[in-house]
């Protein structure tokens, strides 16, 4: 067998991601189609607004009938009528001097190209308005196409659709869009000693956390979750196991088989199946050093730690890459997170040629956000649930002095 530890650097691994292919696209109505990345990109059949339009309620003007006014010398404008919703105005061109009444997104009558807000007017009489403040050429107003121009390209592919998108769709009338479509990625929880949730443990046994929480991690990440059950400590189970998810996703992972115990059958299990490759046999990364990549075709196909934090951790920093590469997402938005700044809230000492993830709550103290490791084994699921976010320490740094500024990656 390969030395497990010849580990592959984290620039490296994420050097392999062009290697995995996106997934097909489909057509999606645009109210199905929240949190889906586009697949093409849409331009503008129309402007928005398709006509200029008033932000307030008040009088429609030309701007010159107003130069000049204030309270102490209001300007006097002739109220030629007034603007229904909805509905184009069907006259002349508003001439110097008179004043239109318009509601807010009401169409700007011909000659008019700015509003008055009703607090800086007063209607004397029926047909005589007082300006008590001047305005600017455009004031109070959308002009047409200055949201978007008819012509131009609004959406690139590669995003992810956010509800503010899918109103740009609507607005131009787009009633379905192509997206890519949804990942499959399949979970496989390995080991004698896993037993399904709903069993009482036994004597050395645990519960199968990793299937869970690494399913909702991948829910998170857009993709949709296979879980294949628990797999025994056996060759064929395994490896039929593993060709059955293959055929039913777009990505596999392994949980557990990655341990010392178990790396041995897992790369024997992954070496067998058809045109299959190992492309990594370890990173140094803590938690996580023993993390498996392989491919199977144009599949990728991870071995994860058992250990649950650790799971989480590399599913996190290092899987959810792949499954936004492979979900279409733009290149320069795949590694795009939540991040925010914090002190570190004591000294952390780190191992030089490893990039260290800190776990770590944060508290706000008035003064400072301060960012509080939580110090605890790989295999400790409490650590995640009372962890905000992680603290990346470089492979090429000692440690971190209390008080350091500190990037938190939010979970």
């Amino acid at each position: 067998m390969k030395d497990f530890f010849t580990v592959t650097s984290l620039e490296r691994v994420f050097d392999l991601l062009p290697q995995f292919p996106l997934v097909e696209t489909e057509p999606l109505p645009i109210e199905a189609a929240q949190g889906r990345i586009l697949a093409g990109e849409i331009r503008a059949e129309e402007d928005i607004p398709g006509f200029a339009r008033s932000t307030m309620d008040g009088y429609a003007v030309r701007a010159a009938s107003t130069f000049g006014a204030s309270e102490a010398n209001p300007a006097y404008l002739t109220l030629s009528g007034m603007v229904a919703m909805g509905e184009s105005p069907r006259t002349p061109p508003l001439p110097l001097g008179h004043a239109m009444r318009i509601s807010t997104g009401g169409m700007l009558p011909p000659g008019a190209d700015s509003v008055v807000m009703l607090e800086y007017a007063a209607e004397i009489d029926a047909t005589t308005l007082e300006i008590a403040k001047s305005v600017a050429p455009g004031t109070h107003v959308i002009l047409k196409g200055e949201d978007v121009e008819k012509g131009r390209t609004v959406l690139l592919p590669g995003i992810k659709l956010r509800p503010q998108e899918i109103g740009l769709l609507a607005g131009l009338g787009i009633r379905e869009v192509s997206v890519y479509r949804q990942p499959v990625v399949a979970i496989l929880s390995t080991g004698d000693e896993i037993v399904p949730i709903n069993a009482v443990p036994g004597p050395a046994e645990v519960r199968d956390m990793n299937s869970y929480s690494i399913g909702s991690q991948i829910l998170e990440a857009g993709a949709v979750p296979l879980k294949m059950g628990i797999v025994r400590d056996n060759f064929e189970a395994l490896r039929q196991t593993c060709q059955t998810a293959l055929e039913r996703s777009d990505m596999v992972i392994l949980s557990g088989g990655s341990s010392v115990g178990m790396r041995d059958l897992t790369i024997e299990v992954l070496e067998s199946l058809a045109d299959s490759q190992i492309l990594v046999h370890g990173i140094p990364i803590s938690p996580g050093k023993p993390t498996i990549l392989a491919k199977a075709g144009e599949k990728p196909i991870w071995g994860l730690p058992g250990h649950v934090t650790s799971a989480m951790v590399v599913f996190h920093r290092v899987v959810r890459p792949f499954i936004a590469r492979i979900s279409g997402m733009a290149p320069a938005a795949i590694f795009m997170e939540r991040r925010i700044c914090a002190k570190i809230s004591r000294n952390i000492a780190s191992a030089q040629g490893r990039t260290d993830f800190v776990r770590v709550r944060l508290k706000d103290e008035g003064d400072a956000l301060w960012a509080e490791p939580i110090l605890g084994k790989s295999g400790l699921i409490h650590t995640m649930v009372q962890a905000d976010g992680l603290v990346e320490i470089d492979m090429n740094t000692e440690g971190l002095n209390k008080g350091a500024e500190v990037s938190v990656i939010l979970l």
